[in-house]
């Protein structure tokens, strides 16, 4: 039987996922491929710290290099993380014409033009397949699937542990920072959450789907970004009340000569899909010009979803390896000479609806004040909810309005916080409501 002989970088959680995947559907994996299966080397820091999984010690090392270097290593799968060493270790195993596979979407985000142009200049497969919703196949669908398609629109739920904290919020009443530690404690959140929190992640995961939506290459930089932090438990009970869900969306749509993308918290619909898409999981609804939406829902992160994805990019590559083929599938779905750079629609430009809510004075004629100055500013004003009078004589003034310009929302809202009327700085959270069901 002919056999695929895989490297190891990286023996931590999903290291570890990936070789308890092989010795548990071993016979099923080999008989899908056509061929054998074989971690030859297994590469790590740590050799001495008990995995999940046994493996012949004399697999393990702590030098890469000698994966790297090793001549009957074919497939080399890169899980350390981080930008260095992971970059060098990918480059170095380009250079000696062996395919890669990897997980790591910080590293793709910031320096894919170099791993992808490299790839492509050594005739070797990139896959990535983990590196954006975990176990869901969106790689795979904007890469082969909808290859017939132009994608009009990505909306996404793109990271599990700020889903996580908004659903707890918004289901059990709880205020974030309590969430946030509860997170921590469960393993969801890192010690340090803010590549989760403040939308990190998720810029990296959007700034890979673009290059494959839409032959863009894209500033990660460019990418409009909010985070969860300042989502409020009175924010999440005005939205219920509105009928809304907030969740971290990250959105891309084509418009007529630019691309708009943005990340922020955003109310959506109770009947909508993905406001339902709860707990730690991950969504996608994408749209194309001829397959209209598609919905693509799993767990976005963990041991074995993790392991999921990258053993599927195993097999692809190994089955070209077997075909004495590569790169049948260009690795960003076109030639990299085809991939273009172009800048994002300004976030000033961007169109939406919106949710305003004031800390207003208890006095007449402070609706009207607010009111004027949205409406000089061509905000049109869709609803109303005025609470009662708080110990400190201000009170809570939510408005939502038709669709609006982002540049006009910003200059009215810095007019109005400087009304003697208002207390502090007004929240404001952006509607999306046309997402189809």
């Amino acid at each position: 039987m002919k056999e695929i002989v895989v490297g190891l970088i990286g023996f931590g959680t999903i290291g570890s996922g990936v070789i308890k995947l092989l010795q548990e559907n071993r016979e099923q994996l080999e008989r899908r491929l056509g061929a054998g299966i074989r971690f030859k080397k297994i590469s790590d820091l740590d050799i001495t710290t008990p995995r999940v999984v046994s493996v012949d010690r004399n697999m393990l090392t702590k030098s890469a290099a000698d994966i790297i270097h090793d001549p009957e290593i074919s497939i080399i799968v890169e899980l350390v993380g981080g930008y260095e060493p992971a970059r060098t270790f990918i480059l170095d195993s380009m250079r000696r014409k062996k395919h890669v596979v990897t997980a790591n979407k910080a590293l793709l985000a910031t320096y894919g033009d170099e791993i992808f142009e490299a790839a492509e200049r050594e005739g070797v497969n990139i896959g990535f397949e983990a590196s954006v919703g975990g176990t869901i196949p969106i790689i795979k669908t904007l890469k082969e699937s909808l290859v017939a398609n132009r994608i009009k629109a990505i909306f996404g739920i793109m990271n599990g542990t700020s889903n996580y904290i908004l659903t707890r919020m918004t289901d059990e009443g709880k205020p974030f920072e309590e969430v946030l530690k509860e997170a921590q404690r469960l393993g969801f959140a890192e010690a340090d959450p803010t590549f989760d929190i403040e939308g990190i992640d998720t810029a990296h995961k959007l700034a890979i789907t673009l290059a494959l939506s839409y032959r863009r290459k894209v500033k990660l930089e460019e990418i409009y970004r909010e985070g969860i932090s300042g989502i409020s438990q009175m924010d999440i009970e005005f939205a219920k009340e509105l009928g809304y869900r907030i969740k971290l969306l990250a959105i891309a749509v084509q418009k007529e000569n630019a691309i708009e993308a943005r990340i922020h918290p955003t109310m959506i619909p109770f009947g909508r899909l993905l406001a339902n898409v709860n707990g730690n999981y991950n969504a996608f609804h994408v749209v194309g010009d001829a397959s209209d939406s598609i919905f693509l829902y799993g767990q976005g992160a963990g041991m074995m979803p993790t392991a999921s994805a990258v053993m599927s990019d195993i097999i692809d590559i190994g089955r070209d390896i077997l075909k004495g083929i590569s790169r049948r599938v260009p690795s960003r779905a076109h030639r990299e000479n085809q991939i273009e750079s172009i800048d994002l629609l300004p976030m000033d430009e961007v169109f939406t609806r919106y949710y305003f809510r004031f800390s207003a004075v208890d006095r007449p004629g402070v609706l009207s004040k607010i009111a004027g100055v949205l409406g000089e500013n061509d905000i049109s004003i869709a609803s109303v909810i005025q609470k009662g009078r708080k110990f400190d004589g201000a009170v809570p003034v939510v408005m939502t309005t038709h669709e609006s310009k982002e540049a006009n929302v910003r200059k009215a809202l810095a007019l109005i916080d400087r009304l003697d009327i208002v207390r502090g700085n007004t929240v404001r959270i952006r509607i999306e409501e046309e997402i189809s069901q």
